[in-house]
């Protein structure tokens, strides 16, 4: 399955809920979001049933997200059909970790490939100003409860002026197999505004503490992130950085929300209500037809890449601009 562009579409990032149990500063406003009524969210068969599609269209790849998708009830079952579907060779997750340590054991049963764990300190009251929740401990146990069990990675989005929370977190991939990844902030939602990191500065940062960063040829997984060895780490240090790297030619993604919106890009509102034609009364082989239709069309015109790093004053590409938070578009 290829786009306008010739690029081989293959990754699915699903959202199952738009709910989360923390109230991170560049997520969410202080008073929370408007979440969806639980009707209008897509039922587990309504989503095997989507990627059953997309898997007989090219997809291997399923991440399962939110919101924080271990607040709905059954995602580890979710995540082991997900695998069984003919075609998809990994299943992963993402998580803000607080719920992982309760069921991890699930998870692990149900053969999740992946876990990716959303960390941005090691500092207690850091960690509190950024979530609004004393939770540092449980995700630390939750770390330590899939580590070595399953790929696990940390989520790092760091604010500058916070290289100490840099080191703190690399150590983590010193010390456990664990691989830590370095975000730039992304300009949506709340993130507007908010200064990106600085990705060389960071990494001569971690250079002068652990030594040299060694680039790695091969990936781990099918996302964007590029990765280097440091001598004497059981893990490694990784660099997702869309704006200052932008990696838009080589994407291969697509999404689905909470609610059964099918987007081909995180910028844009563009994009296919799935939830209208799951729910539209029609025969099973004909609801599969009008799924394939509908995804191969907003495939087919996948933007060529974003423009969040450019002057949108000038440029004028405020047309159809995605105007939802991360929660709300699974991120």
């Amino acid at each position: 399955m290829t786009d306008q562009i010739g690029r081989k579409i293959d990754f699915l990032r699903l959202s199952i809920t738009d709910r989360c149990n923390l109230r991170c500063v560049y997520c969410m406003p202080p008073e929370g979001i408007r979440t969806l009524p639980r009707e209008q969210i897509l039922r587990f068969d309504e989503i095997e049933e989507v990627c059953l599609v997309l898997a007989g269209m090219g997809i291997r790849h399923i991440r399962v997200t939110g919101g924080e998708p271990l607040v709905r009830r059954g995602c580890a079952g979710l995540i082991g059909k997900l695998k069984a579907l003919p075609g998809i060779e990994t299943a992963t997750l993402t998580t803000n970790g607080i719920l992982l340590a309760a069921q991890a054991e699930k998870l692990l049963a149900a053969g999740v490939d992946g876990i990716n764990v959303s960390l941005d300190t090691m500092d207690r009251e850091r960690y509190r100003e950024i979530t609004g929740s004393d939770g540092l401990g449980q995700v630390l146990e939750g770390l330590d409860a899939v580590a070595g069990k399953a790929t696990v990675k940390v989520n790092a989005v760091l604010s500058p002026g916070r290289q100490e929370d840099a080191v703190a977190l690399a150590l983590l991939a010193k010390e456990r197999p664990i691989h830590v990844r370095f975000i730039e902030m992304m300009p949506i939602g709340r993130g507007k505004g908010l200064p990106p990191l600085d990705e060389e500065r960071l990494r001569t940062k971690l250079e002068e503490r652990f030594g040299a960063l060694t680039p790695c040829p091969d990936r781990l997984g099918p996302g964007p992130a590029r990765y280097y060895r440091v001598e004497g780490f059981r893990g490694r240090i990784g660099f997702i950085s869309a704006l200052s790297h932008r990696f838009c030619p080589a994407c291969n993604r697509v999404r689905l929300t909470a609610e059964g919106y099918f987007k081909t890009c995180l910028e844009y509102e563009a994009g296919c209500d799935l939830r209208a034609i799951l729910r539209s009364g029609k025969e099973p082989e004909e609801i599969r037809r009008l799924l394939r239709e509908a995804t191969e069309r907003e495939i087919a015109r996948k933007p060529e890449g974003h423009h969040f790093a450019q002057d949108k004053k000038e440029t004028g590409f405020f047309s159809g601009e995605e105007g939802r938070g991360m929660s709300q578009i699974g991120g």
